[in-house]
């Protein structure tokens, strides 16, 4: 094969996510990825929280939570996550690549987009801006590295959650009529770069 016959290979998408381990005000915030054998029983518990239950709709016994996270794990575009604050367990995220996903055909995704789904599964945990404060540190790393948008679709009537969105930099950008929920799509667009003097 001569090299005018090899085909172009597109480049790779953005990784997904890698490990992070950031600081924070509210202690080391760390996202590593799920591990089924290890995590399942605390996510499962989250699950079943009614306030997590409201709007995921995953309570049920363990084999539902189960099934959700190991599908999420086999797809190519979404990564399961674990987040921790001071090396305690208090959520569950799942960041994908929003162009690879369902979302796509409902927003004018970009093929960098990342999306973000995320709970704070330990009640005593909610409410006192751990979320918009994990958001926002996590998406300036994300956002320092590329100049990507982060995409999220809460639920409209999760208040709690667009709040937190909104407190992290992200912006409401539309309403989104979804198979499974009525969503407000949150966007957080990366700082324009200022050239160099």
């Amino acid at each position: 094969m001569t090299p005018e016959q090899v085909p172009s290979i597109p480049p790779a998408p953005p990784p997904t996510v890698q490990w992070y381990d950031l600081s924070t005000p509210a202690g080391r915030f760390t996202l590593s990825p799920v591990k089924p054998e290890r995590d399942l029983p605390v996510i499962h518990r989250w699950m079943n929280d009614p306030e997590v239950a409201r709007y995921w709709e995953l309570a049920g016994p363990p084999e539902r939570t189960e099934e959700h996270v190991r599908r999420q794990i086999g797809l190519a575009h979404t990564e399961p996550m674990l987040a921790r604050l001071s090396g305690r367990p208090i959520g569950y995220w799942e960041l994908y690549r929003a162009a690879e996903d369902p979302l796509a055909e409902h927003y004018q995704a970009r093929p960098d987009d990342l999306g973000v789904h995320l709970l704070i599964g330990e009640g005593e945990c909610r409410g006192l801006g751990l979320g918009s404060l994990m958001l926002r540190v996590l998406a300036d790393a994300v956002q320092s590295r590329s100049p990507r948008r982060i995409v999220a679709e809460p639920d409209e009537r999760n208040l709690a959650s667009i709040r937190a969105f909104t407190a992290a930099g992200f912006t409401a950008a539309a309403s989104l009529e979804l198979p499974e929920k009525r969503a407000t799509l949150m966007l957080r667009v990366p700082a324009p770069r200022r050239e160099a003097d």
